[in-house]
């Protein structure tokens, strides 16, 4: 998905309360802890030391009227260890990336690939399914040149026009010819849970992964995304060792809705992941995936990640 896409996907309450409807209120119900509570507790239960978490941040969440130099400095001074970065086609424009970030001494932890939604690897049209492949193959090529370890992939998307037993099929059949690259590179394809109606519990979500019997598919975590309608920390302790990458973000139900929240103000139990994320050892990194601000708002999210994420007090 393009940023503005995917960050309007994600953020639109209306799709987040046709989704509720669509799988049942039990499991909307069923999540009752308040935000208040969820928010003190997150400050109680630090990680242990032996578990390492790096932090990072989308690169869109970076001011976008910057040069790429003074994003990658402005992530460095504002508290973060890593970037995510998006798609980059354009060869000159990866190196320039590569080099802000090399100078800045941030890492390219990962790649956001940007063709999964516009060209899901589920649809029953060839064409759209190569322009999916190609972007994936540009985002493996860009993992390998900025050092990354990890290109996130949406896999399928489940609409009127694609059943859940097609999408299962078809992706899977299209993500295995993406392995051999994958393997020759040594980049992981992390698959990501979304509200794209598929892969709907830790379960499934864990079989799904483990069917393609390859080191080189793992899962990227999101803890916000499965708030509406489950509990990280169940399918952080499911995925267990099948987890490489972790999104971090908020949501909040309401009366009238639901709402994407900064880190630490929804209904997140951050105690209760950090215990999650101890139980499996989860040593990766945690990238925010949040709106985008300037330098003072970037420092209060990074205060944030210590505090609820990294649980430093």
């Amino acid at each position: 998905m393009g940023r503005g896409s995917r960050r309007n996907f994600l953020k639109s309450s209306v799709t987040a309360a046709a989704y509720a409807a669509g799988i049942g209120g039990e499991f909307a119900r069923s999540l009752s802890a308040a935000p208040e509570t969820a928010a003190q507790n997150a400050t109680t239960t630090p990680l242990p030391t032996t578990l390492r978490i790096t932090k990072g941040l989308v690169y869109d969440m970076l001011p976008s009227g910057l040069s790429h130099a003074d994003r990658f400095k402005m992530a460095r001074d504002t508290g973060f260890e890593a970037v995510q970065a998006p798609t980059t086609p354009d060869e000159h424009t990866a190196e320039e990336i590569k080099n802000a970030a090399d100078k800045a001494n941030i890492r390219i932890d990962s790649v956001m690939n940007m063709d999964h939604w516009d060209y899901p690897l589920s649809s029953s049209d060839p064409v759209v399914v190569e322009k999916s492949l190609a972007g994936m193959r540009t985002s493996l090529h860009n993992a390998r040149l900025w050092g990354s370890d990890a290109v996130l992939l949406v896999p399928a998307v489940v609409n009127p026009q694609t059943s859940y037993r097609d999408a299962w099929t078809r992706s899977q059949t299209q993500i295995r010819k993406l392995i051999p690259l994958a393997a020759e590179l040594r980049i992981v394809i992390a698959i990501e849970e979304v509200w794209n109606k598929f892969l709907l519990s830790p379960l499934e979500m864990d079989r799904y992964i483990r069917e393609f019997q390859s080191p080189w598919i793992k899962a990227w975590f999101d803890v916000g995304n499965v708030l509406l309608n489950g509990y990280p920390q169940d399918w952080i302790r499911t995925l267990s060792q099948n987890t490489v990458k972790l999104h971090v973000k908020d949501f909040r139900r309401k009366k009238d809705g639901y709402a994407w929240v900064n880190l630490g103000d929804g209904d997140a139990d951050w105690a209760e992941v950090r215990k999650a994320l101890a139980d499996v050892g989860y040593s990766g990194s945690a990238i925010a995936e949040l709106d985008g601000g300037d330098e003072a708002y970037l420092h209060d999210v990074s205060r944030r990640m210590d505090r609820v994420v990294l649980g430093r007090v």
